[in-house]
């Protein structure tokens, strides 16, 4: 809360996508007084496009262009060659080229207009979109003025061009997460009423799709990496991200298309479990909503969070200098705030999703603990949102903690990967450390999701929940790990299906804006919040199916069946999990008969 009240404070999000004058005055709205600054604290919402007087011969000194700077409504289109031109333009187009404090009148009586107005003649410009700039068109001055706003990014830091990459893309970000979470609903629907031709169909589109991203990838690689026009620094930035994300992607590709293969016939065991699932879905209607809060509760959070973030910065303090000038100066730490923002995303994001998904797993758990499933108790999922909320807040609190643990050491692997580009072994080291926190945080995500159950049923605390969870599934493992594996296979092959389609229109929309952008952490952010969503509407049938399998095996351990203690399962689960079973126990059989034979003295006949 002190960094989200101070950023709002001391920020100002305005100055990096709106542009600012000499004085103060961000372009394109009401602006407040600087102490010192008489040229300050303007309206200038009409006035949107920054104009420097001396736009042929710009210098840059301390990420600061030496020339003065106004907000202008328009850029002259034209070459003006003298103060009666300038006077005519600010006539008929209501855009003023001289300093504010010169009447439009004195352009040409008033003998410092010289100084207060651009040197002359005025180049033809026009609006830049990314920064707001009035460029010269002129063959000389673009080139001179290209080349001091290209000095001027490159000496930026990381931190404010991937600001400025994601108000440049903003509005693509939007539309791409709108994008995404179509998609989600589609794969909910589609999961709702499960058939085995759906289940093929959404292979043969995740195969698609991870072709086809991995291959734009790899072209766009190739080609902005032989594109000699590439002098940025955020476009050389665009060339390594793309490298990087062409080989995770084939990477992952390979990987889940020999995971395709191995299971292909496995899957319709998991078109049977999501059948059953759908049936207690269809008892409790009210669960295919929860995704809906819990996207519009992520996006007001996500909203606020770039808010903040973009405010963090832009935070500094604005002095008067020579001239009544002002110059805005960036406070010392902001980086290490933005970092402890960022961890702060990672960790609200998942406690929302665990409180989506302690609400999911307390409204099965009623549901199949009630004898009479055709009439099912009233109001399941107002009951389990109201437990969470007076009992079981520190639980989601401490499983998103665990996941956030799990997600830092990534960050920083990342970041030791850059610095150890160059070593071989330190790169093998890297990709090992990957692999398993990567497995860490799957297997924990899981664990809590047990966990969740385990506290929905006991009314236990988190580690006493957990620990419970852990000893059910150990002497449970035989029975619902396949079941279990099976299921969370065809969820994740769905996220993938989201995640690839949003970030293959991600990729065909930020290729069009090349300019100064830096396009690519913009597409990360698409592809974490895509990813996010269909997490958010597809746990909807995983965190279901595994409290549906956990309260079966507890089921199983409390009860016998006989008339004093019989089983709350329904006869269709019971049998699916005892044919699941007899294959899983034929096949152990069958793999290891032969050795059995031999064992017991079978003769082995010569060839």
């Amino acid at each position: 809360m002190f960094i989200s009240g101070y950023a709002v404070v001391a920020g100002a999000a305005e100055r990096l996508v709106l542009g600012y004058d000499s004085f103060g005055n961000i372009c394109g709205r009401k602006n407040t007084p600087v102490e010192g600054a008489n040229l300050s604290g303007l309206d200038m919402t009409n006035k949107k496009y920054v104009f420097f007087l001396n736009s042929c011969s710009l210098e840059i000194q301390s990420l600061k262009i030496s020339s003065l700077s106004l907000c202008v409504s328009s850029c002259p289109q034209q070459q003006l060659n003298s103060l009666e031109d300038l006077q005519s333009f600010a006539r008929n187009n209501g855009s003023f080229l001289c300093v504010y404090n010169l009447n439009v009148s004195s352009y040409t009586l008033n003998p410092k207009a010289a100084q207060l107005c651009p040197t002359l003649p005025v180049p033809p410009s026009k609006s830049f979109p990314l920064f707001n700039r009035c460029v010269p068109q002129n063959p000389e001055c673009y080139s001179k003025y290209a080349s001091v706003l290209i000095s001027m990014v490159n000496e930026m830091d990381v931190f404010h061009r991937i600001l400025s990459g994601i108000l440049a893309g903003r509005d693509t970000v939007i539309g791409l997460s709108v994008l995404a979470l179509a998609f989600s609903l589609i794969l909910v629907l589609a999961f709702r009423f499960i058939q085995p031709l759906l289940v093929h169909t959404l292979i043969a589109l995740v195969v698609f799709g991870l072709l086809f991203v991995s291959g734009v990838l790899w072209w766009l690689h190739y080609d902005y990496g032989n594109d000699p026009s590439t002098e940025l620094e955020t476009e050389k930035e665009n060339v390594k991200f793309l490298l990087g994300y062409a080989i995770f992607s084939t990477i992952v590709t390979v990987v889940l298309l020999s995971l395709i293969f191995v299971l292909r016939k496995r899957l319709q065991f998991a078109v049977q479990l999501f059948r059953i699932v759908g049936k207690i879905i269809g008892r409790i209607p009210f669960l295919l909503f929860q995704p809906l809060w819990t996207f519009l509760i992520l996006i007001v959070f996500w909203a606020f969070w770039v808010a903040i973030l973009l405010s963090l910065g832009t935070a500094g303090t604005a002095q008067s200098a020579s001239g009544g000038q002002v110059e805005y100066r960036a406070l010392s730490g902001i980086c290490y705030m933005a970092w402890y923002h960022f961890i702060g995303l990672v960790w609200t994001s998942e406690f929302i999703l665990a409180c989506q998904q302690m609400v999911i797993a307390g409204a099965v758990v009623t549901c199949y603990f009630n004898r009479n499933k055709n009439n099912p108790p009233p109001h399941p999922v107002l009951s389990s949102i109201s437990v969470l909320f007076c009992y079981h807040l520190g639980t989601a609190v401490k499983g998103s903690f665990l996941i956030t643990i799990l997600r830092i050491p990534r960050i920083v692997l990342l970041y030791l990967y850059n610095t150890l580009n160059q070593k071989e072994n330190a790169k093998h080291l890297f990709n090992c450390c990957c692999c398993w926190v990567c497995f860490q945080k799957s297997c924990l995500r899981c664990f809590n999701q047990h966990a969740y159950t385990t506290t929905a049923i006991n009314g236990t605390n988190f580690c006493t929940s957990a620990k419970e969870a852990v000893c059910i599934l150990a002497r449970n493992s035989a029975k619902l790990a396949s079941i279990s594996c099976f299921g969370d296979f065809l969820l994740f092959l769905g996220k993938v299906f989201v995640v690839c389609f949003t970030v293959f229109g991600g990729l065909m929309a930020f290729n069009y804006h090349r300019e100064l952008q830096a396009w690519v952490v913009p597409l990360l952010l698409v592809g974490f919040f895509a990813y996010l969503m269909s997490h958010s509407f597809l746990s909807v049938f995983e965190v279901t199916a595994d409290a549906m399998l956990l309260c079966f095996a507890i089921d199983m351990e409390t009860n016998d069946g006989t008339a004093e203690k019989p089983y709350f399962v329904d006869q269709e689960l019971l049998t699916f999990v005892s044919q699941s079973n007899k294959l899983t126990e034929g096949r152990k059989h069958r793999n290891t008969r032969p050795f059995q034979d031999n064992e017991d003295g079978t003769e082995l006949q010569p060839m």
